[in-house]
């Protein structure tokens, strides 16, 4: 929050914060730093509070670089000149605390320059994502020449008052699970304005208490945090316009002020209220710029769906309902050209200003959002002759995006959140779809970093609260070996081969030995938010023999058993896959159901659910002869209890093990329906949901490519390929996705019951494809193909 030129958000624009590919000096990593961690004297350390570090430097050249390494706790803002740099740091825990390597050269100056930086602490009120240990500030030069830098007591620090936290209730009104710390609360007749930037000695700075040196991971005796350099690029942050005003009131007129052309005059001792539709749903820092309005307040309300009479309905309508939802409150001071910006982003496709002025009129001079997230790029495509799946396929890529910052999200506007079983799903779409898998590769160090003493990971990670979740750390294994699949990175994966044993022997120390199914299990095995299930969890997962459960544990063991062979291991392989098909074995026997023709949830076989035979189809339960037709019934027996936009993923992947991916065409309804209901981004469960925007929805931006078009890895490290298209009723797809060695392109049309077209492998990559039980082989370069 600054004093802001008119066009300072195109300032922002152009420096904004790129991912730098810089080295860090290897002594750093390997000694205690010079410089300290520092904080604010005479405050509570683990409270609430918004500080301001600051150090001038004087220069007598401009370097051609400037290597500096940066972190804080909780979070923390870099200016440099009064430029903002960059925020961080990459969310860890205390045992991987990530530091930001920049270069600061190109915004020197000589003479003196301001570095500074606004740290914040939530205290108790902190997200559940983030994890801490006190306030403070840490800058380190990456060698002599940048050293006057380090932080240490020649740093100034001062607290900010002007902030209160609100909206914590916003959980209670929404009746739902809200983690993701509080809003804004600011009052800009005691904010230091001009802090970062100005010689006023009006302010009151104090010197910087220095609290120990930084350590990096493996050296120190006493550590607060363990520092490791930030393994993913900066989050980035462009001008996202806001789309219209949706409606207003207590106003005659109102201007475009959203072009930031023609500002908005607010008449003193006025209640204005502004609701303004984005028209899609969001992931931003708004920013909004106010000159005037002394003792003005100003409420801005944030939802992804506005509600009537508790229902949100169709998304596009509006009349009617009301806003419910977390909120920032600002309080201007009477300056000119004032810019409030939330310490933390917003999700959003309808904000609310609720707006009361006083004895001066209000000037709001600009408002827009500042989009922020991974910088993940799409370079994958897809087409068909059905028109309407791009808009699945655009709708797919925008839930997925606005799931993925410093970690994967489970959703943006509740919980930011990192879980497996989002997760896996999640690091599929990145690397279908964008190539990057940066962001996979830190999911699977933070989960492994997670473990609990039991060898289990957490369910979801980072987080300052336990949950244990048993069959997400069965899907991290999953995501292990999908790994090993998609990428040749045997050096990276090997560190996870215990943790894997471990997890696995967790389950094999759980088995009832008479029925040789899982027995009674701890902590909270959710499978899916079916509605039979109680709280996510199928019938016996708690009280033992749960088919669900016990047939993922096999699903699972095969692939461990993957992993094992892959990795020159292959006794611990073999007992891997011999335990799988005794857990197969007699699963099937205890709980399949001869007159339905289905799998039961548990062997006395009075529950039944889709879920219990997608996984028994995944774990090799069903025989091959019966997988067809148990599929078919899973698809057509309306009294089974049934998956949800998640589980289908899982659904997915049993029809195309049964031969039956032809069908995923046809169960593309509920996302057809989602946005016929209006929805901008996939949802967490069919109406009525809590999330309007949940990435495991987002399965179709993998499916498309990897079931319609059918491309998959053959072997490990993606290193042969296999086609196997899916195409349903489609008369004509075409794809395109990032592979390591380039890229992967096909292109099919239907004739009669066979297929041609062309499949353009990356050089030295081959592999084969398959197309109604017959194969040809597939060579690198384009070739034409021909299945009659």
């Amino acid at each position: 929050m600054k004093k802001l030129n008119f066009f300072f958000f195109l300032l922002v624009i152009a420096i904004s914060l790129k991912a730098q590919n810089i080295a860090v000096n290897p002594s750093l990593l390997k000694q205690t730093w010079s410089a300290f961690w520092i904080t604010c004297p005479n405050v509570a350390q683990r409270d609430y509070g918004v500080f301001h570090f600051r150090k001038d430097v004087k220069l007598t050249a401009i370097p051609k670089k400037f290597i500096v390494h940066v972190s804080a706790d909780n979070r923390y803002r870099l200016f440099v000149n009064g430029t903002a740099i960059c925020n961080g740091p990459a969310r860890g825990d205390l045992y991987n605390w990530y530091f930001e390597t920049l270069d600061l050269a190109p915004h020197l100056k000589l003479g003196t320059n301001i570095i500074a930086a606004q740290v914040w602490n939530m205290g108790i009120l902190a997200p559940v994502a983030q994890i801490s240990n006190q306030t403070a500030f840490l800058i380190q030069g990456d060698t002599e020449a940048e050293k006057m830098v380090n932080s240490d007591a020649s740093w100034s620090v001062m607290e900010n008052n002007a902030y209160r936290p609100t909206s914590l209730n916003n959980g209670e009104r929404l009746k739902t699970y809200m983690v993701i710390g509080p809003g804004d609360n600011v009052n800009g007749s005691l904010f230091p304005w001009n802090w970062e930037t100005s010689t006023d000695k009006k302010f009151n700075w104090k010197k910087a208490v220095q609290i120990a040196n930084p350590v990096t991971a493996g050296y120190g005796t006493d550590n607060l945090w363990t520092l490791v350099p930030r393994n993913i690029p900066l989050i980035t942050e462009k001008l996202q316009r806001l789309n219209k005003i949706a409606r207003f009131k207590g106003l005659k007129s109102i201007s475009s002020f959203l072009t930031g052309k023609s500002p908005l005059n607010i008449p003193a001792n006025k209640k204005v209220t502004i609701l303004i539709d984005q028209s899609y749903n969001a992931v931003a820092y708004p920013e909004i710029i106010f000159t005037q309005g002394k003792g003005a307040s100003v409420k801005m309300t944030y939802a992804e769906a506005l509600f009537k009479d508790g229902v949100k309905g169709n998304r596009n309508d509006i009349v009617g309902k009301e806003i419910i939802g977390n909120y920032d409150i600002f309080n201007p001071d009477g300056g000119k050209k004032r810019l409030f910006r939330p310490l933390w982003l917003r999700t959003y496709r309808y904000i609310q200003l609720e707006i009361v002025t006083k004895n001066e009129p209000l000037i709001i001079d600009d408002f827009y959002g500042m989009q922020t997230g991974y910088p993940f790029k799409q370079v994958a495509s897809f087409t068909s002759n059905d028109t309407s799946l791009k808009e699945i396929w655009d709708i797919g890529w925008r839930t997925a995006q606005l799931c993925a910052g410093e970690t994967y999200y489970d959703c943006p506007y509740y919980e930011q959140l990192q879980y497996e079983g989002d997760t896996r799903i999640q690091s599929l779409i990145s690397l279908y779809v964008t190539g990057d898998d940066k962001l996979m590769r830190k999911a699977l160090l933070d989960f492994y970093h997670s473990r609990v003493p039991e060898g289990l990971t957490q369910g979801r990670y980072p987080s300052n609260r336990l949950q244990v979740i048993p069959p997400f750390s069965l899907y991290w294994v999953s995501m292990v070996n999908d790994y090993m699949f998609h990428r040749n990175d045997d050096e990276f994966l090997k560190q996870f081969l215990l943790p894997i044993q471990e997890i696995l022997l967790w389950y094999e120390n759980n088995l009832d030995q008479k029925k040789q199914m899982l027995g009674p299990m701890k902590w909270w095995n959710f499978a899916d938010w079916n509605l039979a299930f109680d709280f996510g969890v199928p019938d016996g997962a708690t009280d033992g023999n749960s088919s669900v459960i016990s047939l993922q544990y096999a699903y699972t063991l095969n692939q461990a058993a993957s992993i094992f062979n892959h990795f020159g291991k292959p006794e611990i392989a073999a007992h891997y896959s011999k335990l799988a098909n005794e857990i197969s074995d007699a699963t099937y026997k205890l709980c399949f159901d001869a007159n339905k023709g289905v799998m039961a949830n548990t062997p006395l076989k009075n529950s039944f659910s889709q879920h219990a035979s997608i996984m028994a189809v995944l774990a090799n339960a069903i025989p091959l002869s019966k997988e067809k037709a148990v599929m078919t019934k899973v698809l057509t027996d309306s009294s089974l209890s049934q998956a949800t936009f998640y589980y289908r993923f899982y659904l997915t992947l049993a029809l195309k093990k049964a031969g039956m991916g032809d069908l995923y065409y046809s169960q593309l309804k509920p996302w057809r329906e989602m946005i016929a209901n209006g929805l901008t981004t996939f949802a967490e469960n069919p109406d009525p949901t809590r999330s309007d925007c949940h990435a495991w929805s987002a399965s179709p931006n993998y499916d498309f490519l990897a079931t319609i078009c059918g491309i998959l890895p053959g072997s490990p490290g993606f290193k042969s390929v296999l086609i196997q298209p899916a195409m349903g009723e489609l008369t004509s797809v075409a794809g395109e996705m990032p592979h390591p060695a380039g890229s992967i392109k096909v292109s099919f049309k239907r004739i009669g019951k066979g297929v041609e077209g062309t499949v353009n492998l990356p050089k030295n990559i081959s592999g084969k494809m398959i197309w109604n039980e017959k194969e040809i082989m597939l060579h690198e370069g384009e070739q034409k193909i021909r299945f009659n």
